[in-house]
């Protein structure tokens, strides 16, 4: 078996907690409710929800810079188990209760969407695909 099968082998079968991907990329929870030991399996990122609804699987970590709240619509209808907003992006008040409602974890990040992909997939966390 070649050192890439090996890689991804072990990333098919990863489960990282998303309150230990907080820790790794240094996030800031934004939301009051969400369950933080929720176990993520893969990581998608995309600014087109559009993309986002027809990608990627139910239970991923969204990253995006969208910070309206078609990004919370979307990550309620595809079933997402949350969101890390990139390049030090926030979103307001009302997006940040939209989350908490629905009770989808809302992390920032000041890292930008190519860094935070790789930093996720160093830490284990394999890419999302349909």
């Amino acid at each position: 078996m070649n050192e890439q099968h090996r890689n991804e082998n072990r990333l098919e079968t990863s489960r990282v907690k998303l309150k230990e991907i907080i820790e790794k990329i240094g996030g800031i929870v934004l939301t009051k409710r969400g369950d933080l030991d929720v176990e993520i399996l893969s990581c998608g990122a995309s600014d087109l929800m559009s993309d986002v609804l027809s990608i990627m699987k139910p239970g991923s970590l969204l990253l995006t810079g969208l910070v309206n709240p078609q990004s919370i619509r979307t990550a309620e209808m595809a079933d997402l188990a949350a969101i890390i907003y990139v390049r030090g992006k926030t979103p307001g008040p009302e997006v940040i209760d939209l989350a908490d409602e629905l009770g989808i974890p809302l992390i920032g990040s000041p890292y930008g969407m190519y860094e935070m992909c790789g930093r996720l997939y160093q830490a284990g966390l394999p890419p999302d695909m349909k």
